[in-house]
């Protein structure tokens, strides 16, 4: 890490080396599986808060899972690898230039059994890092440099619940007027990757909330069977991004 670098980001190369699948979730692809790729770009840039992350709202007129708040990303293309992946799918997402992100580090593979996705966290370091408008308005709403002092804040943590399926998930609140809820996968990767650098700890007893009908599927609405499976260990989450 050069001297140009701000300090914590070491932090956040250190704690990619070091972390490992088990303390994120509670399955990983077994030896042989067919699990499809995809890969995400947990985007760091430094703001006027401090160090912030970027995040994408997926529109709310899509059909599955609107109004999710996810990292940028998606499905490998045939012969990509998962960091040329992250940055094109950032790049179309949200407008991210591929040659202005460095590539830092990864988090371990995540597996994700129901949709028997394989998902790689790709770490990048934004150094020109400025506003940012959704390129595809059909897909992304809006995008978000959240501080993670505001992340840190236990004023913005929340467990995201459904009472009637008994799923519970971290979750926090979001956006200008901390009304965008992150949860599910990328809730849990967030708050996972933070604990493990030491910069926040998990709250159990957070506030509980429950999902706004905009979130909800138009089957999940009419009583459908098909509601996201999310735990707080990531083993039954039935996320989203990586599959649209």
């Amino acid at each position: 890490m050069t001297d140009s670098k701000p300090a914590w980001l070491q932090e956040v190369v250190d704690g990619a080396a070091s972390i490992t699948a088990d303390r994120i979730t509670a399955f990983t692809a077994p030896p042989g599986s067919n699990a499809r790729r995809s890969a995400v770009l947990v985007l760091f840039g430094e703001g006027a808060s401090g160090p912030d992350l970027v995040l994408t709202e997926r529109s709310h007129t899509m059909r599955s899972h609107p109004g999710q708040v996810s990292f940028p990303g998606g499905s490998l293309d045939p012969g990509e690898t998962v960091d040329q992946a992250a940055l094109r799918e950032a790049e179309e997402e949200a407008g991210i230039a591929p040659y202005d992100v460095e590539i830092i580090g990864h988090l371990p593979e995540l597996w994700l059994p129901p949709s028997n996705f394989a998902v790689t966290p790709v770490i990048g370091w934004w150094e020109r890092a400025g506003e940012l408008v959704p390129t595809s308005v059909e897909e992304v709403h809006a995008i978000y440099r959240v501080p993670i002092a505001e992340l840190r804040d236990p004023a913005h943590r929340i467990t995201v619940i459904s009472p009637s399926r008994g799923w519970r998930t971290p979750g926090f609140l979001i956006g200008p007027a901390k009304d965008v809820i992150l949860w599910g996968f990328t809730g849990g990767v967030v708050e996972r990757f933070l604990i493990h650098l030491g910069w926040i700890d998990a709250m159990p007893g957070a506030p509980e909330i429950e999902l706004p009908d905009y979130m909800l599927s138009g089957r999940e609405r009419a009583g459908g069977r098909d509601v996201p499976e999310v735990s707080p260990d990531l083993g039954r989450d039935r996320d989203h991004e990586v599959g649209r």
